[in-house]
C-alpha cells in the first residue's frame, strides 16, 4: 500500500446513484445524499435561453422521451459536437420551459432493466445546488461542464453561467456551506476559470483520444501525454486534482485483466494534485475481468474487490455510481486498517 487511509477518499456520486435510480434527477441525487456521498455530480449543458440543465448530453434521445414528442419532431438535426456527428434532439435547441416538458429515461436499459419503468423530470443547475443546501449535513456538488468549447462558439459559455449561480448562492468561495468543485475534459476552459474562482478545479483526463481544444488547436498532445510527470506539473499551474479514466491508474492487458499501477497516482501527488478516478460500477459489464462474476452483464460482480485496488493504489476520491457499495469498500479498508495497527 502506498499510503495510509489518513483520510477517507471522496465518494462523488457519479449522476446521482444510476445503478438504483435514472441518472441525473432529484430522485437519484436524493438517494446519493441518503446513502452517504461526499458529493453529488450533475453533467451541465446549455438551453436556448440560457439556463444550465443537467444531463449526460446535450443531445438527449438516450435520455429522455422527447422522440415520443410530435411537436418536436421538426427539431431532430444532425450536427458536430466537438467534431463528432451526431443526430438528434439537442438542448440547445430547447427553452428550458420546453425541457420541461420531458421526461428523462434509463440509458442503459440493457444493463439496468430496474430503472426502465422509472421516469423523472429534467433539473437545472440551480435545483441541483438546493438539493444539496436541503441535505442535513455537508455535501457538495462536483460540477462538469459539457463540451464547453463548444457552447462557447454558441455564445452559451457554461462558465459563465456556473459561476453567475455560483455567485448568486455566495458559493464562489472556498469556505461555503456547500463546497463545489468544477471538471473539465478541456483544458482551456479550466485555465480560464482559475483566475475566476477559488474553487477546486479537476483535469479529467480520458484513456484514448485529445481533449477538444487541443483538437481545435491543431495541438498534437493527447490525453496520455497529460499524464506525464512535465504536464502533471503543468496542470498543477492550472488545477487542483485530475479525474483520470481509472485504467490510468491500473493498467489492464487484453482481455481487460488488471496489470498493477502505472505510478500515476505517486506523480500526481508528487506536484500536488488529487486524484479522483471514474467510474466506479458495480455491473460485470463494467468491471474488470478479475473481478466479474457470471456471465450476465447486468449483474453484480465483485465491485468491492475492485475498490480496493484503488484504495491501496492511494486515490483521492472515486466517481461512483453506487455510492452504497463505495461507503461499504470504505468502512471495510477503515476496519482493515485498524486491526493492522493493533496487531
Amino acid at each position: 500500500m502506498e499510503r495510509p487511509l489518513v483520510s477517507p477518499p471522496l465518494i462523488i456520486a457519479h449522476r446521482g446513484v444510476p445503478t438504483y435510480r435514472l441518472e441525473h434527477t432529484r430522485a437519484s441525487y436524493e438517494l446519493a445524499i441518503e446513502w452517504g456521498a461526499d458529493f453529488i455530480e450533475p453533467d451541465v449543458v446549455c438551453t436556448s435561453d440560457g439556463h444550465l440543465v443537467v444531463r449526460h448530453e446535450n443531445e438527449i434521445s438516450e435520455t429522455t422521451d422527447v422522440a415520443l414528442h410530435p411537436e418536436f419532431a421538426g427539431r431532430r438535426t444532425t450536427k458536430l459536437v466537438d467534431a463528432i456527428a451526431r443526430t438528434g434532439w439537442f438542448t440547445e435547441d430547447f427553452t428550458l420551459e420546453e425541457l420541461q416538458t420531458l421526461r428523462t429515461v434509463e440509458r442503459l436499459p440493457q444493463l439496468r432493466p430496474r430503472n426502465i419503468a422509472l421516469a423523472e423530470p429534467i433539473v437545472t443547475l440551480e435545483e441541483v445546488l438546493d438539493i444539496a443546501e436541503a441535505a442535513d449535513r455537508r455535501v457538495g456538488v462536483y460540477v462538469e461542464t459539457k463540451h464547453p468549447g463548444y457552447f462557447a462558439d454558441l455564445d452559451l459559455d457554461l462558465d459563465d453561467r456556473v459561476l453567475a449561480a455560483l455567485e448568486r448562492r455566495g458559493l464562489n468561495r472556498a469556505d461555503a456551506d456547500v463546497p463545489v468543485m468544477i471538471q473539465s475534459f478541456e483544458t482551456r476552459n479550466l485555465r480560464g476559470l482559475r483566475p475566476r474562482t477559488p474553487l477546486p478545479l479537476i483535469q479529467l483526463i480520458d484513456r484514448k483520444g485529445a481533449p477538444w481544444d487541443f483538437m481545435e488547436a491543431q495541438d498534437p498532445r493527447t490525453y496520455a501525454d497529460l499524464t506525464t510527470p512535465e504536464a502533471l506539473a503543468e496542470i498543477a499551474t492550472y488545477a487542483d486534482g485530475i479525474g483520470p479514466n481509472k485504467s490510468l491508474v491500473v493498467g489492464r492487458r487484453k482481455g481487460h485483466w488488471l496489470t498493477g499501477e502505472t505510478g500515476l497516482v505517486a506523480a500526481a501527488h508528487a506536484v500536488g494534485l488529487q486524484v479522483h478516478v471514474w467510474t466506479m460500477r458495480d455491473e460485470n459489464n463494467f468491471l474488470p475481468a478479475d473481478f466479474k462474476l457470471g456471465e450476465d452483464l447486468s449483474a453484480h460482480g465483485d465491485a468491492l474487490a475492485e475498490y480496493r485496488v484503488f484504495l491501496e493504489a492511494g486515490v483521492d476520491g472515486f466517481f461512483a455510481d453506487d455510492t452504497s457499495t463505495a461507503r461499504e469498500a470504505l468502512r471495510r479498508m477503515a476496519e482493515d486498517l485498524a486491526g493492522e495497527s493493533v496487531s
